[in-house]
């Protein structure tokens, strides 16, 4: 080995300790280990040209080159062959550091802000709570009670670590561009009306003669409010609403006192509240967990999700 390629070892060496850049470092390990920059690209999950960006970058801070092109393949150069090994073990004493630091503190413990709905809050969440804090008592709830779209823009500022609130109809339960969605139970809803309404008692009642009577719904602009006004406004028809309020607990009262009909959640029927047999199709509300996927979850906000699926029924009410 002659003295350019044994000082060409200790810069490598070196500068790559000094540097430490592990992105640049797992790109190098993945090209040389599928001998292809688009084969590395796929296992990395990033596009080629961030894989040729970070060789290049750690090339230039080397001064070398570490690949030489045989066709369609990339081979080590002399240089790529010094460094490869020494990438693995910093690549690996990386993640042995992880998971020392990891495991460090295993107990579930800080503050867990959180963001949910009044109805949810009232009706859904109350078992979660008990079940969290009996096997999480160190951890400190900060809890909001907002509107479901509220509690989204809560957690889209990082204000709240996560939601627990309706979900956003026009969204997909996995993803909703920047949310992370997860359905933890499907609300199936119901339209409703005092007893004693003109609604009540009949049978297979047309859309068409609902719109005719007076409306209290949530406010047209909230996740449940769009699903009954979409529902209408695909048979063309105008709803003759009253009043509105946010507050479903609010509106169940105002149709009970026989100010209009409602659609409400079927676990709202009541002795002052019975379902009105519309002649439509069942209507759902998907509640669940929002959060942004690019925040990773701290150890509560992971449990409480754990916590949150053991009472999850997505598939009934």
């Amino acid at each position: 080995m002659n003295a350019y390629i044994a000082y060409s070892i200790r810069c490598i060496y070196y500068s790559t300790i000094r540097r430490m850049n592990f992105n640049e470092l797992q790109a190098f390990a993945a090209v040389s280990e599928q001998g292809s920059v688009s084969e590395a690209a796929a296992t990395l999950f990033i596009t080629q040209p961030a894989v040729t960006r970070r060789i290049q970058a750690l090339e230039n801070s080397l001064g070398v080159s570490l690949f030489d092109r045989q066709g369609k393949r990339l081979r080590l150069t002399e240089a790529g062959e010094v460094l490869l090994p020494r990438a693995k073990t910093l690549l690996a004493a990386r993640d042995d550091a992880t998971r020392a630091i990891d495991d460090l503190e295993r107990t579930v413990a800080g503050r867990l802000r959180l963001a949910t709905s009044h109805h949810i809050g009232l009706h859904r969440l109350a078992p979660v709570l008990k079940a969290f804090t009996r096997a999480y008592p160190d951890v400190s709830l900060d809890i909001r009670f907002e509107d479901s779209e509220a509690a989204h823009d809560l957690v889209q500022s990082r204000t709240c670590d996560l939601a627990v609130v309706t979900l956003d109809p026009s969204a997909s339960t996995a993803s909703s561009g920047q949310f992370s969605y997860e359905l933890i139970w499907q609300d199936p809803l119901a339209f409703v009306a005092a007893p004693d309404h003109p609604l009540a008692g009949s049978t297979a009642v047309s859309l068409e003669s609902i719109a005719g009577h007076p409306a209290v719904l949530p406010g047209l602009a909230t996740y449940t409010g769009r699903i009954v006004a979409d529902l209408f406004a695909a048979r063309g028809l105008t709803l003759k609403q009253s009043m509105s309020t946010n507050y479903l607990e609010t509106i169940s009262m105002l149709v009970a006192a026989g100010l209009g009909w409602s659609v409400l959640p079927v676990t709202m029927l009541s002795d002052d509240l019975v379902q009105v047999a519309a002649d439509t199709e069942i209507l759902y509300r998907k509640l669940g967990a929002v959060r942004l996927p690019e925040r990773t979850p701290s150890r509560a906000t992971s449990a409480f999700l754990e916590t949150l699926r053991a009472f999850a029924s997505p598939l009934r009410p």
